[in-house]
């Protein structure tokens, strides 16, 4: 199933937002104040990760999307880099069983190809085991990059429909949409980032175009149902235009069945 983009139909408005996606930074800095190895900084955050799958579900979000690595992060350390590797077959190896049972459907999305082939195997397998599973979607961008999306993405178009290259003023968003790597997923509603740095990075470039941005000074081993529920008291605040004016949005409001 591929959603309709936000520059095409406007998303009905809601109190909770469906669809969350989250940059989860700070784990470093967490564990440098604590004067702490930085993989005591990413340990904890798997805690704040289970906290907030769960608050999400609590709260009847219906997709969570959590940037875990991105195609920049092979920049850092070696060592750094193996233990997020092995930290992530960890989580897979103990969670994804929870998440089958508590109606929870798993997705990686990224260029996969780069990991180490236990890993590709057990992606593969858990997004298997959990795939009938309609309670919230949780998708776990992994060696992602919202260029590499874009790019990706386009190619696969292309190769798809090749008569488009000899064509491209045919070319419309309907025709790439359903080879992003978030196709099954509708547009976010809510980007939050931890950590206090104010920028997108590089995370969901496409999909982020209408989302509204909320940033916090928490770091992401302290995030949980508290800090989600202020982002959400924010979200209810902003007035969604998608284009039109406030006047527009206040008469549709009223209009019979709205």
């Amino acid at each position: 199933m591929t959603h309709d983009s936000s520059t095409a139909s406007v998303p009905q408005a809601a109190d909770v937002p469906r669809h969350v996606a989250i940059i989860m930074d700070g784990n470093g800095r967490w564990a440098n104040a604590r004067h702490l190895p930085r993989v005591a900084g990413h340990s904890r955050g798997v805690d704040a990760v289970r906290a907030t799958v769960e608050a999400c579900v609590s709260r009847g979000v219906q997709y969570l999307t959590l940037f875990a690595f991105s195609s920049e992060n092979w920049r850092r350390p070696a060592d750094e880099v193996s233990l997020l590797m092995r930290l992530f077959i960890m989580v897979l190896e103990r969670e994804v069983a929870q998440m089958r049972a508590n109606g929870i459907c798993l997705k990686v999305v990224g260029d996969i190809s780069a990991f180490e082939p236990r890993l590709q195997q057990l992606i593969e397998q858990s997004e298997s085991r959990t795939a009938g599973n309609s309670r919230l979607t949780l998708t776990i961008c992994a060696n992602y990059g919202g260029r590499w999306d874009i790019l990706q993405a386009t190619r696969a178009m292309l190769i798809a429909r090749p008569q488009l290259a000899a064509h491209p003023e045919q070319i419309t968003e309907a025709d790439l949409a359903p080879h992003l790597a978030m196709s099954h997923a509708p547009e976010p509603d809510l980007f939050i980032r931890t950590g206090g740095e104010q920028r997108i990075s590089n995370f969901l470039l496409w999909q982020l175009a209408y989302t509204e941005l909320h940033f916090t000074d928490a770091y992401w081993p302290d995030f949980g149902a508290q800090e989600l529920d202020l982002a959400f008291e924010s979200f209810r605040t902003r007035e969604r235009r998608f284009g039109r004016t406030s006047a527009q949005i206040a008469a549709t409001a009223l209009a019979p069945g709205a």
